[in-house]
């Protein structure tokens, strides 16, 4: 409980850091939001009155403690562009995303693990047979690693989309109204996200494996008459996945990022396609909120991982205790 309570501290303190950071950048970013927004209707007077309806006449902290009681107290601010509170503009594209980078994370995880753990149960085999099949499974995997997600989308469209029409690319089905149609749109796309990220991992859980399979407790449990694959599942996995989780929540991180490209493939309206166009119109309210979305993803991502590592691993609970 020491532990977890330390982190979730520290993780509230970051968000806070990293909170004032982004909005002290757009602060001082080229560019003027008012001027921006005026366009060629600019004058001094104008600029003058319309930066002080905005707030951007104001001390950076004066509007720093404003934006962070609202942050808390769910009042986001209001967007340059749209004219509309951006709690409102963004909860439905924050839903997407996450839906989106769930998806992707869950098959992942049910994919990688019980396929590395299957490719290891016939390491060291001989025969020509199995020395095709792993030169097959390496170069298999590498493919897997080296093919971008958004070109993986785009053949998915292709295939699944225009050929056999199992969606209608660019057609997005309202995730509220139609949740059915939309998981399964974003199934799609989770699983050009996935793919990459299934090689790797796979490739380090295999590694690790294979690595803990050579320490000598392993001999010894094995010279005791107990069965290669037992001890496989009773000792060495256990011990394997403290560095596997470690990877899963770097990735869990790196989906986030991922989907906003992939986004931009199958036409999904998520954070992605709206963090574009605020950058564009420098509608800074909207994207210091997408930038503290997932920022926070990042950090919950490390902190869960530290939290996993400590209850798989004794070692880590007694180190953590200190």
């Amino acid at each position: 409980m020491k532990f977890a309570a330390k982190r979730l501290a520290m993780l509230l303190v970051t968000m806070v850091v990293v909170s004032f950071l982004t909005f002290a950048a757009f602060s001082v970013i080229s560019g003027d939001a008012a001027a921006a927004k005026l366009g060629t209707e600019i004058t001094p007077e104008r600029l003058a009155a319309l930066q002080a309806e905005m707030g951007l006449d104001r001390p950076l902290m004066v509007r720093y403690g404003e934006w962070l009681a609202g942050f808390f107290s769910g009042n986001l601010g209001t967007s340059y562009s749209y004219q509309q509170p951006v709690a409102d503009l963004i909860a439905p594209k924050v839903l997407v995303t996450l839906c989106l980078s769930f998806l992707s994370f869950l098959l992942i995880a049910a994919v990688s693990i019980p396929l590395g753990v299957w490719s290891i149960r016939y390491e060291g085999r001989t025969g020509w047979f199995w020395r095709f099949w792993d030169i097959v499974r390496t170069v298999f995997n590498q493919l897997c690693m080296a093919i971008p997600p958004f070109f993986t989308g785009i053949l998915l469209s292709w295939l699944f989309g225009i050929l056999l029409k199992w969606f209608v690319p660019g057609q997005f089905p309202e995730l509220t109204e139609h949740p059915g149609g939309a998981l399964r749109y974003l199934f799609f796309a989770a699983v050009s996200i996935a793919i990459p990220r299934v090689a790797m991992t796979v490739r380090m859980l295999r590694s690790t494996i294979i690595s803990e399979m050579r320490k000598d407790y392993v001999r010894t449990v094995i010279s005791r008459g107990n069965d290669r694959g037992s001890v496989l599942y009773r000792h060495v996995l256990k011990n394997s996945l403290v560095p596997v989780v470690t990877f899963l929540a770097q990735t869990m991180a790196e989906i986030v990022a991922a989907s906003i490209v992939v986004e931009q493939v199958f036409g999904i309206p998520g954070l992605g396609r709206m963090l574009v166009a605020s950058i564009s119109n420098r509608d800074y309210p909207v994207v210091q909120v997408i930038v503290v979305i997932l920022a926070f993803w990042v950090v919950l991502a490390s902190t869960l991982a530290d939290l996993v590592n400590q209850q798989i691993d004794p070692r880590l609970r007694l180190g953590g205790a200190k």
